[in-house]
């Protein structure tokens, strides 16, 4: 494909393509204020410009210093490609090798407007969840990739291509690192500052990972989620009736209303900003969409009664929701939300990622550039109406979890009352959803497994659909109870997926599967690549929030209680131990869900090709990618981790876990501790 062979010929530069500068056609991240000093944003011009011959420096540099004061960034809107940029058939793309041209299709699928939430600027998702720094890094990434033998490997630092190093067929193809600041130079600040220098970047999860699949690839946990939380706290997976209220709808919260369908209930969902809740709307993710909290209300009622499954986009601030919810309950004595939780992108709060309740969106996008210091002020104010809201209605009988999205940890930050009496450095008042509802699944080896067709053919995901159904329903047959239910969670899902139109961008899908799972169905798509009931390769890959993937103290990790919750070795010795088993490529990000400098996460895609060393790959490196995780949370003395790792080493001879040994009888604690 002749657009496909100029957009991997690297930079055009003879001549300089025009400069169109910004799309007013697709959503724009909001403007970065950095505050650099003068010799600051001189290094930032200087630091842009390399990427050019002297010869083009002139024409350049005033450009890329009036993007650098005018959006707090240099993009080098120039360099945005005028092709249309989407997960084009592996075939297509001129490379040779396919390890290559699966990463140059995952890229793209990052950066389709169907899927990203900011295309212009390279951000996938959470408001600053970047692909690349910039346009000339994606076009040196894609000529590499073209490039690129099965004796090379490229080699990424923050989105900046070092370029394409020796090394053996068997090495990752990629190793991509994002965000390696030195921690004490890890805060917000020195982000903002590093990232407008064009130094580091924030690769969330999956968007510096190439791994994002659109909101698909949250809506099964978010499924779950919301069926477990019924489980637990209303005591019933019928959740016919019942009524879930959350906040927003850009990247990975835009799952939240198709989830909320698919699992039974009512799900309300708020969102200022109108472009990302037409686009869920048009996509056929919300149902229905209202800017009244009379109409909301009233939708509320009737869906209640007639025990509809509804998803309603609610264009408006989180905050007023909250409290006419609350009004409503003070006026009638009906409780109108049984669940509540919350997906703004509070890792991200001054900057985009919550908008507070006393201005419109585009006050809020103004003040924010203007006076960030106010809009700070009137944030931390919003969050404590917030809380006040949520304390009210979950007194009267509401449930509500943190989503990990640092919702919590910002509301304490701001003042609100979210504290837990005795509470440890990771509790709040209320839990976080791994704490009570994913933790354990987790800790049984469960997470969010991934696989995409590389064909683009609706025809082979339907046949990875049935494959992967029909392996969970052997494996289903020969496990215990407490497995068996997340395994009848998973084959209600895959057989009924493809009803429910969740594909947005690449043909994929995700399941929650444990290690055995995973590597089955890894290894019967692989056998279909091979005798081509599937047309072309499959790429699997799996979210970063995972069982061994992301030290996350207060999202992944925060049901670890032995100390080690704030400690990083399980997602480093993740992305290593990948890399080494036969990933195709590996990335390991500071930041991801809940802010930067608040995680560590790792993750890998794998190409199977249909070949007996894709098998070989993909069972030594799957087998690892869970047990790694599973071993850490069994030696913090999580049961269910011990239970499956223990099972895990009887199946395994070659497996050797550290087993603990737990304190029996507290009582030689405190005599030990009395003198």
């Amino acid at each position: 494909m002749s657009d496909l062979k100029d957009l991997c010929g690297g930079l055009p530069l003879d001549p300089l393509p025009p400069n169109r500068g910004r799309d007013p056609n697709v959503p724009h991240a909001p403007v970065r204020t950095p505050n650099l000093r003068a010799e600051e944003e001189r290094l930032a011009l200087r630091n842009a410009l390399r990427y050019f011959p002297p010869s083009h420096h002139a024409t350049l540099a005033s450009e890329f210093a009036q993007e650098l004061r005018q959006y707090g960034h240099i993009y080098m809107y120039r360099f945005c490609p005028a092709v249309r940029m989407r997960a084009y058939p592996i075939d297509q793309y001129p490379c040779r090798t396919r390890q290559a041209a699966a990463m140059m299709l995952m890229i793209m699928n990052n950066l389709d407007p169907a899927v990203a939430q900011f295309p212009q600027e390279l951000v996938t998702y959470g408001g600053n969840g970047q692909v690349f720094s910039n346009w000339a890094q994606f076009r040196l990434v894609m000529r590499y990739l073209s490039e690129m033998t099965e004796e090379q490997t490229l080699v990424m630092y923050s989105g900046h291509p070092m370029g394409l190093f020796p090394s053996l067929p068997s090495s990752p193809r990629a190793i991509i690192t994002n965000g390696m600041v030195i921690p004490n130079y890890s805060s917000r600040e020195q982000y903002e500052r590093m990232f407008a220098l064009g130094v580091s970047m924030y690769g969330q999860m999956t968007a510096g990972s190439y791994c994002y699949i659109g909101p698909q690839g949250i809506v099964h946990g978010t499924m779950l989620t919301v069926l477990n939380a019924g489980r637990r706290y209303l005591g019933t997976d019928d959740l016919r009736g019942r009524v879930f209220v959350t906040s927003g709808l850009g990247g990975m919260s835009g799952a939240q209303a198709k989830a909320a369908v698919i699992a039974g209930c009512v799900g309300v969902i708020a969102e200022v900003d109108e472009a990302p809740l037409r686009k869920r709307h048009e996509q056929g993710w919300v149902m229905e969409v209202t800017s009244s909290l009379e109409q909301c209300i009233k939708r509320i009622r009737e869906a209640r009664t007639s025990k509809t499954p509804l998803s309603l986009g609610y264009h408006g601030n989180v905050v007023d929701l909250w409290e006419r919810l609350l009004l409503e309950f003070e006026r009638t004595g009906e409780l109108l939300v049984d669940l509540g939780s919350d997906q703004t992108s509070l890792h991200n709060p001054y900057n985009g990622g919550y908008y507070p309740v006393p201005l419109s969106f585009r006050q809020a996008n103004q003040l924010m550039s203007t006076d960030p210091g106010c809009f700070q002020s009137v944030v931390q104010e919003s969050l404590r109406r917030h809380i006040k809201a949520i304390n009210k209605l979950s007194d009267a009988g509401m449930f509500f979890w943190d989503y990990g999205n640092a919702f919590l940890l910002e509301a304490q930050r701001a003042g609100a009352e979210v504290s837990k009496v005795g509470g440890g450095a990771t509790e709040f008042r209320y839990p976080s959803y791994v704490q009570h509802i994913m933790g354990d699944i987790f800790s049984l080896g469960f997470g969010p497994f991934r696989w995409v067709c590389t064909s683009g053919d609706p025809q082979d995901l339907a046949v990875t659909d049935d494959i992967a159904a029909k392996v969970l329903e052997e494996i289903a047959a020969n496990v215990s109870e407490r497995v068996r239910q997340q395994y009848r969670d998973n084959i209600r899902w895959i057989r009924e997926a493809g009803k429910h139109k969740m594909v947005v961008g690449s043909q994929a899908r995700i399941l929650y599967s444990d290690q055995k799972g995973r590597v089955c169905i890894a290894l019967a798509i692989n056998q279909a690549v091979a005798d081509g009931r599937v047309s072309a390769p499959v790429v699997i890959s799996r979210d970063h929030h995972d069982v061994s993937g992301t030290d996350s103290p207060f999202r992944e990790t925060s049901n670890v209680y032995d100390g080690s919750a704030f400690c990083a070795d399980m997602a480093v010795q993740n992305f290593v131990g990948d890399a080494f088993r036969g990933a195709t490529w590996v990335a390991l990000h500071n930041g991801g869900g809940v802010g930067w400098g608040e995680v560590i996460n790792g993750g890998f895609g794998l190409l199977l090709d249909g070949s007996d060393e894709a098998a070989k790959r993909a069972r030594s490196m799957l087998n690892w990618d869970v047990s790694n995780g599973v071993a850490r949370r069994c030696w913090s003395g999580n049961t269910n981790a011990y239970e499956t790792i223990q099972r895990t080493m009887e199946e395994n001879s070659q497996l050797r876990v550290t087993m603990p040994f737990p304190v029996q009888d507290e009582h030689v604690l405190d005599r030990a501790l009395q003198g």
